[in-house]
Parts: C-alpha cells; sequence; structure tokens
C-alpha cells in the first residue's frame, strides 16, 4: 500500500508540472525575471513574514509546544506543485509560481533547519541540530518540478503550433484530475494518513484554518502594498496559503520522528487545497479590479 503512495505521488507531481510546461513558453520566464520586483517580494514574504505570522498565531494558543513546534515546521516549508497547479486553473502568473516553487526549494535547505531549531529552544527549551540533505532535496525538485516543467515548455516551443486549442482546452480538466487522483491515493494508502481521527484535533484544526486564510489575505495585501499587479498579488497569495506539507511530513517523520509534529502536515493538506483555491478565487475575482496593471 505505502509502496504505491510512494511511486504514484512524485510521478502525478511530475506529470502536473509538464502539463503547466505545456501552457509555457520561455518569454513568460524572461519577464518574471526582467521584472523581479514580483518574485523577490514572493519569496520575502513566504521565507521572513511567513513563519512570523504563524509564531504570533501559536505562541498564546491553548495547544501543546510539540504541535506548536509543527506549525512553525509547516510554516518554513512554503511552496509546492499543488500551488503551481492552482495559480495554473485560476488563471494566475504561472511562471511566477514555478519559479517562486524552485527558488524556495533551494532557500528551505538552509531555513527550515533554523526556524525548527529555533523553535524547539522556544517552546521546549530543547537545543536541536539537524540539516537538510542538498542532493536529496534538490533532486525531488528537478525531477518532480524542474525537468518536466522544461520538457512541456521545450514541447510547446518547437511543436506547440500543432497541438491546436484542443491539448489546452483537456488540460484544463486532465491536471485537476491528476491532482485530484493523487489526494485519494494519499488517502487510502498512505499509512501516515490513515487512523487519523479529525475531530479529535479541532483544538489544531482551528489555528491551522485561521493560519491558511490569514497568510493568503496578507500575502495579497503585501504585494499589493508593494504596487505589483493583481494577477502577481493572488499568484503570491495562493503561494502563501499553499504550504508543502509533503516536505514537512518527511522532515517530521524522517528527521524528527515525532508523530505528533507529523500530525500538523496532515491535517493542514486535508483542507488547505481547498480553502486556498476558494480564497485565490475570491480575491481574483472580487479584488483589484478598479486598479489598471500598469506595474509589471
Amino acid at each position: 500500500m505505502q509502496q504505491i503512495a510512494n511511486i504514484f505521488m512524485p510521478l502525478a507531481m511530475g506529470l502536473i508540472m509538464f502539463g503547466i510546461g505545456l501552457e509555457l513558453n520561455f518569454k513568460n520566464f524572461r519577464r518574471v525575471f526582467a521584472y523581479p520586483r514580483a518574485i523577490i517580494t514572493g519569496l520575502a514574504i513566504q521565507i521572513l513574514l511567513l513563519p512570523v505570522i504563524a509564531f504570533l498565531l501559536i505562541y498564546f494558543w491553548p495547544i501543546e509546544p510539540v504541535y506548536k513546534i509543527g506549525i512553525m515546521l509547516l510554516a518554513a516549508c512554503p511552496g509546492g506543485t499543488a500551488s503551481n497547479l492552482v495559480t495554473k486553473v485560476l488563471k494566475g502568473r504561472v511562471a511566477l509560481s514555478v519559479s517562486l516553487t524552485a527558488f524556495n526549494s533551494f532557500i528551505i535547505l538552509f531555513t527550515v533547519p533554523l526556524v525548527v531549531q529555533l523553535s524547539f529552544l522556544i517552546f521546549e527549551n530543547d537545543a536541536l541540530s539537524f540539516s537538510l540533505s542538498f542532493g536529496d532535496t534538490m533532486s525531488d525538485i528537478l525531477f518532480t518540478v524542474i525537468l518536466p516543467v522544461i520538457l512541456g515548455i521545450l514541447l510547446n516551443e518547437f511543436f506547440g503550433h500543432k497541438f491546436g486549442g484542443k491539448l489546452h482546452k483537456a488540460l484544463q480538466y486532465i491536471l485537476p484530475g491528476i491532482m485530484l487522483l493523487a489526494f485519494l491515493v494519499v488517502i487510502f494508502f498512505d499509512e501516515s494518513q490513515q487512523n487519523v481521527e479529525y475531530l479529535k484535533h479541532l483544538n489544531l484544526l482551528i489555528p491551522l484554518i485561521i493560519l491558511n486564510f490569514t497568510t493568503i489575505i496578507i500575502g495579497y495585501l503585501v504585494s499589493v502594498w508593494f504596487k505589483l499587479k493583481h494577477s502577481s498579488a493572488y499568484t503570491i497569495a495562493i503561494e502563501m496559503g499553499l504550504q508543502n506539507s509533503v516536505l514537512a511530513l518527511f522532515i517530521a517523520n524522517q528527521v524528527l520522528r515525532d508523530s505528533n509534529i507529523s500530525l500538523v502536515p496532515i491535517l493542514y493538506s486535508s483542507f488547505s487545497l481547498i480553502t486556498t483555491f476558494l480564497g485565490g478565487w475570491l480575491l481574483k475575482n472580487y479584488f483589484g479590479k478598479k486598479k489598471r496593471e500598469v506595474i509589471k
């Protein structure tokens, strides 16, 4: 059972990123780096502001210290494939979303150990030292994000004229279908997701839901404050709302070896895709319409 989940999940993520790549071209990424305000703002908000928001939320919240550490771990793991897909479905700046995912995957090699170590010192008065494997982490992002996207872009650049509009219309249904199938596989085959009684953990679900909506709103407002265009602002908001729960779960299980900490990303992943999609949809359709997209 577990082996099925371990094989299917990276394959599904790779297929989704390949499909996203088929909708992009290199001009999309040139624009991101030609006008770097959006990507710099997005990275700063995710790496610096997201852990601060989580800390302020949970410091006085009446939950066990180990769960507070789990929430801080989750906040230290921004981005992921799901945010790229949600951005695509909502017609946001997909190239910006993919770029943020790629850069975050490198930066968190240094920030996650720091955030977790500080969290142990603050909440449990316990010193902890660990590091993430550069090779393993970068190989994961290489094979599930970067290479599939590049392959999709190359096919679109050289053979996109042969696809016509039919493929692009089909991808609107195929990619969300793959994501849905991936979540079903996780629910029914991933051992870490089984036997979790969600209703018994409302004390954790409530602050996690608040964290989700707070980060989405603050991500959007800060982006607007930095005068980013509307599509960039809600793209960054989506990135703020969807954390890399898979990475957080891996660290909790394989590095920290604490089932209580691993419960946090499991609970967060159970609702964050839906709530972030709804939040992004509301921001896209009901905010920023009066502002003209002048600044790139």
